[in-house]
């Protein structure tokens, strides 16, 4: 298994206070108060060995670590690892150091002859990694399903259409991507039941998507039907974003009127939605492997927010014969359940495609370009689906350079991008809760846009009052503390109450209010993560204005009952979007969210210009952090060595 940092990936929120569980003695009673086990941790581990009649301590430890795992975003604990990986929320090498360790030999053999583990038994022990029984069966049963679907290519391909559809479709690309990455990643979606389109901003990815359900499209017309198409996301943000790109495309490409008119009609939703949850079953769907979905086609969309249990359930769900497209960043932060399900899949082929020879041949003909032979040949099956793009037809300057060197984990290289002068990437050089650090070009952002979006709003414009709030956006690591969403609302509200004629944030609602959707609302279409201002309405004094599929759709603050204001925002809350400028204000080193792929997906958030604010010592710990999630989905996906 491989051992990960023991970083808090929840979504933004502060570390715990240190609270204490009242039952917890001996040594569950001494790595609570080092804050390293949860009072849940010890209560869930406490109640497992009761049951068992477990009194073994070295075993009962071992089931509140398998229990605290998910809860950080892994999989499973490594028990030979996990001295060197646990973190503390007192952040202190030494308070770690002095807790009673057990020897992971003995650690293990206790565990093994306590009943803990086994069949039908609470924990599952795999080598030195323990898991909570249901994670394993979710891990083996994803493996499984994946390496199944992966060895069978697709077999109602007419791969002379293909070819032609391929010609016209991607007519331009050549000059621009030598390697044809986009092309290769079309041709692999259509002629392989499990593909997967991976790539950062700006490569293409919802391109490609666009192309391939033209290309499918096509080649269902010619054979019986166009194929039943589900384009689905984690969340109903990610969905509408999917349905609106493909949308988009749809109308701009070189196909025919039936095939753009049926682009046009598909919805995208959430892959809760599309499965059939039921609220009084939180751990079932409607569909299931039972039940399968109807669909030729599944799309999912920002697959790196895909926890390990529903790629599970959704995996159950799809037909042995439907194709499944997964598509999305593997370096952006993953799940804030357990698992980080498409780095796992992904795994080598980040470096580039990973195709066999058969299926490079097969591709070459179809693209009609010679598939690069740096590719590693016939290796795992899963390599035969995956291709990440690497091209970034969206022009950022220092912002793409900047996202690379974090992404190679190059510190250096990221100093030198930050010092360079006259880029798009400005560096303050100083802690955002320190006076004298000089904010004033980030004060004077947020009263320039807030001025824009407020104007328009006053005069009930409100897609300009939209447009307006989406130039300028600013990140945060926390959501509480000295650089955390809660400050920094507050500070710009005061920017904004001192620099723009009339405006006061005194009452609940307020024309030019920007605002956040916290919960899911069905009934209005609205999700979490949406993000609208509150405007002047023709017939009522205010309404929350929305985009939605293009088209701005107003209703009542009354009907909105999760809400709040979003002059600042997580980074966790802002995977989905891009701004045209984005400053990311960084926490104290000490922080245990700071990784690279925070720092990553905050960076690439940014279109045009990028504010980085903080110290070099919290910039040089979140590159120098990677988030390695403990999980044997790779190991067992990639045949690489235990």
């Amino acid at each position: 298994m491989t051992p990960g940092h023991d970083v808090d990936v929840s979504d933004g929120t502060e570390p715990f206070d240190v609270a204490v569980a009242r039952a917890a003695t001996g040594t569950l009673e001494l790595f609570n108060a080092a804050a390293i086990l949860a009072p849940s941790d010890v209560h869930v581990a406490q109640r497992l060995a009761a049951l068992g009649g477990v009194t073994d301590e070295t075993a009962q430890l071992a089931a509140a670590f398998a229990v605290r795992a998910p809860r950080l975003g892994h999989v499973c604990v490594d028990l030979r690892t996990i001295r060197h990986t646990a973190s503390s929320d007192f952040d202190s090498d030494d308070v770690i150091d002095a807790l009673p360790w057990p020897d992971p030999d003995a650690w293990l053999e206790a565990l093994s002859g306590s009943g803990l583990v086994g069949a039908d038994r609470p924990l599952h022990l795999e080598g030195p990694s323990l898991y909570l029984d249901r994670l394993w069966h979710d891990e083996v049963a994803v493996a499984e399903d994946l390496k199944r679907r992966a060895q069978n290519a697709a077999r109602d391909v007419d791969e002379g259409l293909l070819a032609r559809d391929m010609a016209v479709l991607f007519e331009v690309d050549g000059d621009e991507d030598p390697d044809r990455l986009q092309p290769t990643a079309a041709a692999v979606a259509v002629l392989r039941l499990l593909s997967v389109i991976a790539g950062g901003p700006g490569t293409g990815k919802t391109t490609t998507v666009a192309r391939v359900l033209a290309l499918l499209d096509s080649q269902g017309a010619a054979v019986s039907r166009p194929p039943l198409i589900a384009l689905a996301a984690p969340t109903g943000k990610a969905a509408a974003r999917l349905e609106e790109a493909v949308r988009a495309e749809a109308q701009e490409m070189n196909v025919d009127d039936d095939t753009r008119s049926r682009l046009l009609t598909l919805r995208g939703t959430t892959l809760h939605r599309l499965l059939g949850f039921d609220a009084g079953n939180r751990t079932r769907f409607r569909h299931h492997r039972g039940n399968q979905l109807r669909h030729d086609v599944v799309i999912v969309d920002e697959t790196s927010m895909v926890s390990l249990s529903l790629m599970a359930r959704l995996l159950e769900a799809v037909r042995p014969d439907a194709r499944l497209v997964l598509v999305g960043d593997p370096e952006q932060l993953a799940s804030v359940e357990a698992g980080a399900v498409l780095g796992d899949v992904v795994g080598p082929a980040t470096a580039g495609a990973t195709l066999s020879n058969a299926v490079r041949d097969q591709v070459g003909s179809a693209i009609r370009h010679r598939v690069s032979e740096a590719a590693a040949t016939d290796g795992p099956p899963i390599g035969n689906g995956i291709v990440a793009l690497r091209f970034v037809r969206r022009h950022r300057g220092a912002i793409a350079e900047l996202a690379r060197a974090v992404q190679r984990g190059d510190a250096d290289g990221a100093f030198d991008v930050l010092a360079a002068d006259g880029t798009n990437v400005e560096w303050l050089d100083g802690s955002a809760s320190d006076p004298s650090t000089d904010l004033s070009v980030i004060r004077d952002l947020a009263i320039d846009n807030g001025r824009d979006s407020i104007e328009a709003a006053r005069a009930g414009d409100a897609r300009a009052a939209l447009a307006a709030l989406g130039r300028f956006r600013l990140l945060c690591a926390h959501r509480r503390g000295p650089e955390g969403v809660t400050t920094w609302t507050r500070q710009i509200e005061s920017w904004l109450t001192g620099g723009i004629e009339q405006f006061s944030t005194g009452a609940d609602w307020y024309v030019g209010r920007p605002v956040i959707i916290t919960e899911n609302d069905h009934a209005l279409q609205l999700f979490n993560g949406d993000v609208g201002v509150v405007v002047r309405g023709d017939d009522r004094p205010m309404v929350a204005a929305f985009e939605r599929g293009g088209d701005v759709v107003s209703v009542s603050p009354a009907r909105l009952a999760a809400v709040d204001t979003v002059y600042a925002m997580t980074v966790h809350k802002s995977q989905g979007s891009q701004f045209h400028t984005v400053a990311c204000v960084l926490p104290g080193a000490d922080s245990r969210l700071l990784t690279r792929e925070l720092l990553y997906t905050a960076v690439s958030r940014a279109q045009e210009r990028l504010i980085m604010v903080g110290t070099e010592d919290p910039i040089r710990a979140a590159i120098e952090r990677p988030i390695a999630r403990a999980s044997g989905l790779r190991r067992a996906l990639w045949d690489e060595p235990g």
